[in-house]
């Protein structure tokens, strides 16, 4: 496995130093942890992105939305426990 060097000022190096014995880790595998958590909110804020992206296109395209009275029933009936129909875009 290669290796990165990162620099750490003594405060923030004394900050997860004690944060990791907190959490019952080793420095490296919480600096590890902390890295792959960002990655992953970073894939996942990008997947969101391209997500909002393309149906912004469709709506773009199409001129299509649902009302927001319909969305607001639909997402309330599903809070409940519900499986309501889809509102149809229009």
């Amino acid at each position: 496995m290669p290796t990165t060097t990162i620099r750490l000022d003594g405060d923030l190096k004394a900050r997860v130093a004690a944060a990791a014995e907190s959490a019952g880790k080793t420095a490296h595998a919480f600096i590890l942890e902390a890295i792959a958590r960002t990655v992953e909110q970073a894939e996942e804020d990008e997947a969101f992105r391209r997500l909002a992206e393309s149906r912004w296109s469709r709506i773009l395209e199409t001129g299509e939305t649902v009302a927001w009275d319909a969305a607001k029933t639909w997402i309330e009936a599903r809070a409940r426990g519900e499986a309501p129909p889809r509102p149809r875009a229009r």
